[in-house]
C-alpha cells in the first residue's frame, strides 16, 4: 500500500511524552507511527523539529473590522504562519441567529486556509432561544459579555458578510439574562464563556478615572480593577453551581481573578480557565502608548508571574489569544487612552511566544504545551479525538516546530488585516516552520503555500 505522506526523522511529542518515530499520513488522517518508511507519495523531512498535534486558538475575532468572506482569508493567513491549525471564531450577531448566520457560514465557508469552529456570543432573550438553533448548525458553545451593560453598552458586531460598514450596537447584559442563559446552555449541555468583568464596577471607573483627567495603560487598568474580574466571576460561578453549568473563563490574566476561581472551584463550580499570551508576556509597566489597550486591562509584572505560576502548576487548561483583527486608524482614533480602541492581533504569535518564553525558558515543558495549546481545548469543546491529538483516525493536524530558530516579530510576517503588532521588534527563539491541516502543508517557513478554502468548518456536537 502507498500512503499520501510520512513525516520522517522529528521527535514527536504526545501527552504521554516524546516518540522518535515517523507519522504515517493518508486521506488526511494519521495512521500510525512506525520505525521504517513506507511507500507514500510525499516525504516531509522533521530532522532536527519537534511535531505537536496541531493548536487550536480558541478566541479569535475576526469580522468585525472587515467583513468575514476577507477576515477568513488574512486572519488564517496569520494563523496559518503562526502554527495554529484551528481557530475558534467569537461570533457576535446584532439580531436572529436563524436571520444572520446562513450568510456568516456560507461566506466563511470557502476563505480560509485553516480549520475553524465557532462560539455564539448570547445579547438577547431571542438569541437565548435560538440556542438550540445554533447547536443544529454545529456551535455548541456560548459567550457571555458580562462587561457590556449600562452606561458601558457599546460593542462592534460582526459586519454582514461582503459590507464595508462597521456594525455598532448596544446591549445590556445584565445578570438576569447572565443568569437565564447559563441555566439554557446547562440544559443543553453546553459550556458557556465567560468575559467576567462587572460593567458596573467598570462604568464607575472609567468615570472616577476621566474626572481625575488620568491617561495611558497604567489608568486603564485601574479604572477596570481585578476586583471588579473577580466580582463577575463570583456572581457567575454561583449560577453556574446552581444548574450544574460547565463555566469557562476567558482571557484571564490577573493574580487576584486566579484566587477567586480558586475559591470558586473549591465551592464546586465546574470551571475552566484561559489566559492569553499578553497577560503572561506584556506588564502596564513594560508598555507605552496605547497599543497594548485591551479588556481586561494587561495588568502588573506580579500579575504576569502569576498568571505562569499557575499555567506551571496546571491551573490555567487553555491558551486563546483573544484576537483581534482591527487596524491603527481605529486603534488610535483620538487622542488618550479612553478613546482608543481595545484589543490588538496575536493569532500569529501565540505559539512564538510560548515556545520562547515558556518551553525554552523553562516555564512549561513540551507536554504542557500541547496540552495547554491543543488537547484541552478539543475536550472542553467536543472536537476530540478528531482534533487535539496525533491518536490513529485523528485529523493530520501537525505543527512542525524549531526550537532553536530565532527571528523577530513584525506584523508584516503574518499577512493579517492588522497593520501593527504590540510585540514589533521583540525577537523570539522557537518558531513553527510547517503547519499541516489535515494532511496538507499550508505553511512552511514564513510562507502560506495551502489552497484557500483548504479550512474547514469543524461542526461539533453534544454528546
Amino acid at each position: 500500500m502507498t500512503y499520501d505522506t510520512v513525516i520522517i526523522n522529528s521527535h514527536v511529542i504526545l501527552p504521554q511524552g516524546m516518540l522518535d518515530k515517523n507519522i504515517i499520513i493518508d486521506e488526511g488522517k494519521i495512521v500510525g507511527f512506525t520505525n521504517d518508511i513506507p511507500a507514500c507519495d510525499h516525504k516531509i523531512n522533521g530532522n532536527g523539529l519537534i511535531s505537536i498535534p496541531g493548536p487550536i486558538d480558541t478566541h479569535v475575532h475576526y469580522g468585525v473590522y472587515s467583513p468575514i468572506d476577507q477576515a477568513a482569508k488574512t486572519e488564517s493567513h496569520a494563523a496559518a504562519i503562526g502554527g495554529i491549525t484551528t481557530m475558534m471564531r467569537m461570533l457576535r450577531l446584532g439580531n436572529s441567529f436563524k436571520a444572520s448566520l446562513p450568510e456568516q457560514l456560507e461566506a466563511a465557508s470557502k476563505n480560509h486556509y485553516v480549520d475553524y469552529a465557532i462560539h455564539a456570543s448570547i445579547f438577547t432573550p431571542q438569541q437565548i432561544n435560538e440556542m438550540p438553533y445554533c447547536i443544529e448548525q454545529g456551535i455548541t458553545s456560548f459567550k457571555i459579555y458580562m462587561n457590556l451593560g449600562g452606561d458601558v453598552g457599546h460593542v462592534y458586531m460582526d459586519m454582514p458578510p461582503y459590507s464595508s460598514t462597521l456594525s455598532e450596537a448596544t446591549v445590556d447584559v445584565n445578570d438576569k439574562l447572565v443568569e437565564e442563559i447559563v441555566k439554557t446552555a446547562a440544559s443543553l449541555g453546553c459550556p458557556v464563556l465567560v468575559h467576567a468583568e462587572d460593567y458596573e464596577s467598570c462604568a464607575c471607573g472609567i468615570k472616577t478615572a476621566k474626572e481625575k483627567k488620568r491617561d495611558g495603560l497604567p489608568a486603564w487598568s485601574e479604572s477596570r480593577s481585578p476586583d471588579f474580574e473577580a466580582k463577575a466571576i463570583k456572581t457567575i460561578s454561583k449560577f453556574g453551581r446552581d444548574y450544574g453549568c460547565t463555566i469557562y473563563f476567558v482571557h484571564i490574566g490577573s493574580q487576584k481573578a486566579l484566587e477567586q476561581i480558586k475559591i470558586e472551584r473549591n465551592l464546586g463550580s465546574k470551571i475552566f480557565v484561559e489566559t492569553c499570551p499578553h497577560y503572561l508576556t506584556i506588564s502596564y509597566e513594560n508598555q507605552k502608548g496605547y497599543l497594548a489597550k485591551v479588556m481586561p486591562p494587561i495588568r502588573t509584572a506580579q500579575d504576569n508571574a502569576a498568571v505562569w505560576n499557575a499555567l506551571s502548576n496546571n491551573l490555567i487548561d487553555t491558551i486563546g489569544t483573544d484576537h483581534v483583527a482591527n487596524q491603527l486608524k481605529l486603534k488610535l482614533g483620538g487622542t488618550d487612552v479612553w478613546s482608543a480602541l481595545a484589543g490588538f492581533p496575536g493569532i500569529g504569535t501565540a505559539l512564538p511566544l510560548l515556545l520562547s518564553e515558556g518551553v525554552n525558558k523553562n516555564r512549561i515543558t513540551l507536554e504542557q504545551l500541547i496540552r495547554f495549546t491543543s488537547t484541552n481545548a478539543a475536550k472542553i469543546f467536543g472536537m476530540y479525538p478528531r482534533k487535539g491529538t496525533l491518536d490513529k483516525d485523528a485529523d493530520a493536524d501537525i505543527t512542525m516546530i524549531d526550537l532553536k530558530k530565532e527571528q523577530k516579530v513584525s506584523s508584516e510576517l503574518f499577512g493579517s488585516f492588522s497593520d501593527y503588532i504590540v510585540y514589533e521588534g521583540m525577537s523570539l527563539k522557537g518558531w513553527p516552520v510547517k503547519t499541516i491541516v489535515r494532511g496538507q502543508i499550508v505553511a512552511e517557513d514564513f510562507q502560506v503555500i495551502g489552497r484557500l478554502g483548504h479550512g474547514k468548518f469543524v461542526k461539533r456536537h453534544i454528546r
